[in-house]
């Protein structure tokens, strides 16, 4: 809903969220190994995250917090955060955590959002500018995508300033500052 064009935003919306239907619906095909396509008020269902949020807005169904916002979660963000396996609860953590927070109404996650980054990021930058990890390390595997975003760009940082201090190219004077101005008498 953000970002229309951009696969990571696309392939976060279509992770499945758990809803109660406020109002029946008929001819919604949701289940498919249903003989009916209709749903009762108070069934609970599975929908993308896209279209619960769009029923949402409708008040045709009520949001849950998804589970891997649930207090088993931040029980062990709070013990040892940097030892979480944030991406085989959701892969996009905190941009899920972001966007489902004012849908389920729970502000909470907004502070277990920043107390895992807070957290997470210094092992992370620690790391990157540290020791270069393979794709298959046990700790590239605990990460989320944006906390592997934020990895690679550390590491790139790092090379590029090593890279700077070892000789690369340095400042240079601009062009127009050798030149002087002449003089109008």
């Amino acid at each position: 809903m953000t970002n229309y064009y951009d696969i990571d935003d696309i392939v976060m919306e279509e992770g499945t969220v758990s809803v109660i239907f406020q109002k029946a619906a008929s001819g919604v095909g949701i289940d498919p190994s249903s003989v009916m396509d209709f749903i009762e008020t108070g069934s609970k269902v599975e929908l993308p995250f896209w279209l619960a949020h769009e029923l949402q807005m409708r008040q045709a169904v009520s949001v849950n917090v998804p589970s891997c916002f649930d207090q088993k979660t931040r029980l062990e963000i709070q013990a040892d955060s940097a030892g979480v396996d944030l991406r085989s609860r959701c892969p996009f953590f905190y941009d899920f955590g972001c966007k489902i927070a004012p849908i389920v109404g729970d502000r909470t996650i907004g502070f277990l959002l920043l107390s895992a980054f807070k957290s997470r990021y210094k092992e992370i930058l620690t790391k990157a500018h540290s020791v270069a990890f393979p794709a298959g390390s046990k700790f590239w595997t605990i990460l989320t995508k944006e906390e592997i975003n934020l990895y690679e760009t550390a590491q790139s940082a790092m090379a590029s300033f090593k890279k700077w201090r070892m000789g690369g190219p340095r400042f240079q004077i601009a062009s127009v500052l050798g030149k002087k101005r002449k003089s109008t008498e």
